[in-house]
């Protein structure tokens, strides 16, 4: 059982990376937290320190409930983080100063690799092929996480060609737009290879076609 933290030690749980549950702290306070139970160490280098699932509920008790997410049209977005915070690019948001090129590759494909260390976790069976809780609670942010990682081009506040993920009235499923149909499919591929059951649609009016994809359960 995780014991409760210091004010110390909370102060490092709730400045965690919201997306992968990375920490920033010394060395004493990150080893104190792993003995509560509350991080672990990842055995590969650079061997960050993550929080657990009690460090993730610890750190997500503090925050106030978020507003649903309601459903969008394609078009402009606001950007869902701010203060230097990682977030994956939804799509039709304004890119922050140094959010493209290999750096923000590298970070991207950072906190994917801390993500599936959280599937791995949290699944019973140690799995990393499907979703875990975090990403069915944050879809839009968890779906665009697992296209930008792969190297799809999020759209620009102004229109042009690239993908946007939004929320939909339906249960559990993200829409995924993207006006190019190769590079829609391309999106489906690699949300697929993620763990999301994927399916491509019509919409009535404008004859556009776009995604619908849900986190797999199984």
């Amino acid at each position: 059982m995780a014991l409760s933290p210091t004010v110390a030690q909370r102060r490092v749980i709730d400045a965690a990376d919201p997306v992968t549950g990375r920490l920033r702290g010394t060395e004493t306070q990150l080893a104190a937290l792993v003995k509560r139970g509350l991080a672990f160490r990842h055995p590969r280098p650079p061997h960050d320190h993550f929080l657990t699932p009690a460090g993730h509920r610890i750190r997500d008790a503090a925050d106030a409930p978020e507003e649903p997410e309601k459903p969008e049209a394609p078009g402009p977005a606001t950007a869902p983080a701010d203060g230097g915070v990682f977030a994956a690019r939804v799509g039709g948001e304004e890119a922050a100063p140094g959010a493209s090129g290999p750096a923000r590759l590298r970070e991207v494909r950072g906190a994917w690799q801390g993500l599936l260390e959280l599937r791995r976790m949290t699944h019973p069976d140690g799995s990393t092929d499907r979703p875990c809780a975090w990403e069915r609670s944050h879809l839009v942010r968890a779906a665009a996480l697992a296209l930008e990682a792969a190297g799809h081009r999020p759209a620009g506040p102004g229109g042009e060609d690239g993908y946007r993920v939004r929320a939909t009235p339906q249960p559990e499923a993200v829409a995924v737009h993207e006006p190019d149909g190769t590079a829609l499919r391309g999106c489906a591929a690699t949300l697929e290879r993620a763990g999301w059951q994927v399916g491509e649609h019509t919409e009535p009016r404008t004859r556009v076609r776009y995604l619908l994809a849900s986190p797999r359960k199984v």
